[in-house]
């Protein structure tokens, strides 16, 4: 599923949520915080919930938002046309996760395989994970919308992230099997009928399946032992330095039991504080879109004197 317009600062966006901080809650009637940690406070809560709309009226200054949201109805306005073989994928997809006793037969499908990959692959799985988190690495450093501060934190991560899925029982029939009683009743509620519902649904629809798929997703990670909820309750902050509307705050927590540190930095605009990368992210993604749609009719014009000519 391709995430439409927010797809170059959703990965900021989650980094910087993340890394925030999980007790106490700001006034989230006003977008950002009263303070630094007040504003990663309310949006840990925002995302811990799955509250994706929440989240980014809260994230970003009032006429960002707005911003967001008008890319989103423009870029929704003109969607990728889905493909036959598309259709086909999604059709028979949809179809084999929400039919009557979908889950049984899923499992009666998927239990021969598991045996025969875990015979085929377990010794392999161990080095091509490793050679994913090396394709994985490797695009988050040619990120242009990161800083080199983020990056670092997300490769720290990665790097407690590829002993756990190198261990991870993924064969395992039990848990196979309550990973696909998840897989079904996300998508149950999804409730999607075709893949142009995907590219055309607006900005509020579109929050509302993404939270019904984290929560899935939640749900499929704790299953192989990772807990979100328990990475995000384990976040604790400490203040480094505050002047001139910056502020860097220390932020320590848990994953998968290691403990990771970094730092964040946030930036003050009309009183409320805001993350730095995702105010930056944001606003360079739209100056892309509003590039890409001055660019639109010259290139349409050219299509046109093209046919025309032909």
């Amino acid at each position: 599923m391709q995430l439409p317009s927010l797809r170059h600062v959703l990965l900021p966006l989650l980094a910087a949520l993340l890394l925030g901080a999980c007790h106490g809650r700001d006034d989230d009637a006003q977008p950002g915080g009263g303070s630094p940690e007040a504003a990663l406070r309310t949006s840990i809560d925002l995302f811990k919930a799955g509250d994706f709309q929440g989240l980014w009226k809260h994230a970003l200054p009032p006429a960002d938002y707005a911003d967001m949201r008008a890319d989103w109805s423009r870029q929704q306005q003109v969607p990728e046309p889905a493909t036959a073989e598309d259709r086909a994928r999604f059709d028979e997809t949809v179809r084999k996760l929400t039919e009557p006793d979908a889950e049984n037969k899923l499992y009666a499908e998927l239990q021969p395989k598991l045996a025969a990959m875990e015979q085929q692959y377990k010794d392999q799985l161990p080095v091509l994970i490793s050679i994913g988190e090396a394709l994985v690495k490797n695009g988050l450093a040619q990120n242009p919308t990161l800083s080199a501060a983020r990056k670092n934190q997300v490769n720290g991560a990665l790097d407690v992230l590829l002993p756990w899925a190198q261990q991870t029982p993924w064969f395992d029939q039990a848990r196979a099997k309550q990973a696909i009683r998840v897989a079904v009743t996300t998508t149950r509620k999804l409730d999607l009928k075709s893949p142009e519902q995907l590219r055309t649904m607006d900005f509020d629809a579109s929050m509302a399946r993404y939270a019904t798929a984290y929560g899935g997703l939640k749900q499929l990670l704790a299953i192989y032992g990772l807990s979100v909820d328990g990475t995000l309750d384990s976040i604790r902050l400490s203040p480094v330095s505050a002047g001139n509307g910056r502020a860097v705050v220390r932020i320590d927590y848990t994953l998968l039991g290691k403990p990771l540190s970094t730092e964040s930095t946030l930036v003050q605009e009309n009183g409320r504080w805001y993350s730095e990368d995702l105010l930056n992210s944001a606003r360079q993604s739209h100056r892309r879109r509003l590039q890409e749609a001055a660019g639109a009719p010259a290139r349409a014009a050219s299509a046109a004197a093209g046919v025309t000519k032909d």
